[in-house]
């Protein structure tokens, strides 16, 4: 572990345990002095083709991370080609350059590395472990796969046949259903977060190589790309690297035009959307509406508020629905924050004999974090997201992954060495604030999978409002 981390995690320990000893139940805890995460710093340099390169050093360990990040992902796919970015970042690695899919691999293999590429909603990229002796050999393999890909029809055809045999198989799991039913209550079929990022049977069916290729060249650009450099490296010695690797990258084609989501109504009435599945062990539950996009204001009350109601295993809806009761392995919620608004979602697998008394329970949790939080649950919260930040920070993978983050959001210079310090910021009034603002559950969508027989009549009795059932074809679309 680094020395700035090691540090870093003792200041945050003897925090928490100032913070956390019994504290008096009749006056508010007094907050310790907020610890920060002290990161090397960002060194900020660019290619002469003007791709910006970001640097951290760390000389620990003789090993380097390099991810390539393109500001393109699920959420730029075309109207109609749902699908487009998932698929053609995983051909990436299905032949580039001079090698096949199994030539690359077995490059990467003997200079012992990682290489993969993949792609999210706001963002896709290829990143590359290493050992730094090595580098110099991986990077040109690297460029390869990130520059050059050839998009051979056979890799796709079989690429194809995987996806879509994974769709047939989600269509027989509870926690698949459930999981792809709940945006597209929320955000409808035509919505691109109410299809899975990886698209549909339908739309997987008809892509060609050139739609991929088209798709590629008008997202994979130099002028919508950076490069993040981290591990035991300076500048001196990996930017000639990554110059001749990438420094002759070039535009290929027209840009594709960059275009904003459509705005989405939140549910006017609470809902429950029922999809039968005979004989299912478990109904899996899913409960919530739109949230917020990543850049809100709110978002450190929204981490601590959500951290006492679901976002962690000491959380309310755990503590009720594992430990009190049993009628779960586990219940969470959490706000999935994109470049814009993504879902606000409450779940659990939960056995089926006591769907209505779950149900029950999590509105229960629901309602009860609409009124005021005591000072000891506050403090607890926030030294937990406290203490856990600094694992974030731990290898030069989860580094990079963190500078990704604050490349997509936009996140400001010092946003990683001020988190803690905001967290403990967080008053019990911004928490019922933005409990009041954003937890609304007499209009939540309440998504149910499970054996209708058994479960239907249970979730009637309870008077959550209108039900309506969903087939599984209206979940997933025709049958692959």
């Amino acid at each position: 572990m680094s020395s700035w981390l090691t540090v870093s995690l003792s200041v945050l320990c003897a925090v928490v345990v100032l913070t956390a000893q019994a504290p008096d139940r009749s006056h508010p805890p007094t907050p310790g002095p907020a610890p920060s995460l002290h990161m090397p710093p960002i060194q900020k340099r660019a290619l002469s083709n003007g791709l910006p390169v970001w640097i951290v050093e760390l000389h620990e360990v003789p090993v380097a991370q390099i991810n390539l990040l393109v500001f393109s992902g699920s959420a730029d796919d075309p109207p109609g080609r749902f699908g487009a970015a998932s698929l053609a970042s995983a051909m990436l690695e299905e032949g580039a350059g001079s090698r096949s899919a199994l030539e690359i691999a077995d490059a990467i293999d003997y200079l012992g590395a990682d290489l993969s590429a993949g792609s999210g909603i706001d963002s896709s990229a290829v990143r590359l472990h290493v050992p730094v002796a090595r580098l110099a050999d991986a990077l040109p393999i690297m460029a390869d796969v990130a520059l050059r890909p050839t998009f051979e029809k056979e890799e796709l055809d079989r690429l194809r046949q995987q996806r879509l045999t994974q769709m047939i198989q989600g269509r027989d799991d509870p926690q698949t259903i459930a999981s792809t039913a709940f945006p597209r209550v929320l955000y409808g079929p035509r919505h691109r977060y109410g299809t899975p990022t990886g698209g549909t049977a339908e739309t997987i069916k008809t892509f060609t190589p050139d739609d991929l290729r088209e798709f590629y060249s008008s997202t994979f650009r130099p002028d919508r790309a950076t490069i993040l450099a981290v591990g035991d490296l300076t500048p001196d010695k990996v930017m000639p690297l990554l110059e001749k690797s990438f420094g002759a990258w070039k535009p290929q084609g027209a840009a594709a035009a960059k275009q904003a989501l459509a705005a989405v109504d939140e549910p006017a009435e609470r809902t429950v959307y029922l999809v039968d599945k005979p004989g299912a062990a478990q109904s899996q539950i899913r409960i919530g509406w739109i949230g917020v996009p990543r850049s809100t204001p709110d978002y450190f009350p929204l981490v601590v508020m959500n951290t006492i109601l679901g976002g962690s295993f000491s959380s309310r809806l755990n503590m009720n629905l594992r430990e009190q009761h049993g009628y779960t392995y586990g219940a969470s919620s959490q706000f999935d924050m994109r470049a814009a608004a993504g879902p606000f979602i409450a779940a659990a697998g939960v056995q089926t004999d006591k769907t209505k008394e779950s149900l029950t329970e999590f509105f229960n949790e629901l309602n009860g974090i609409l009124k005021p939080i005591p000072a000891e649950e506050l403090a607890r919260a926030k030294n937990y997201v406290a203490l856990r930040y600094p694992g974030g920070f731990e290898a030069t993978s989860d580094i990079s992954r963190q500078l990704e983050n604050a490349l997509i959001f936009h996140l400001p210079d010092n946003y990683f060495s001020t988190y803690v310090q905001n967290i403990q910021a967080v008053t019990a009034a911004d928490v019922a604030r933005v409990a009041q603002k954003y937890v609304a559950p007499g209009r939540f969508a309440v998504v149910v999978v499970g054996d209708q027989k058994a479960i239907e009549p249970g979730i009637r009795s309870l008077n959550l409002g209108p039900i309506k059932v969903m087939t599984i074809d209206e979940v997933f679309g025709p049958k692959p």
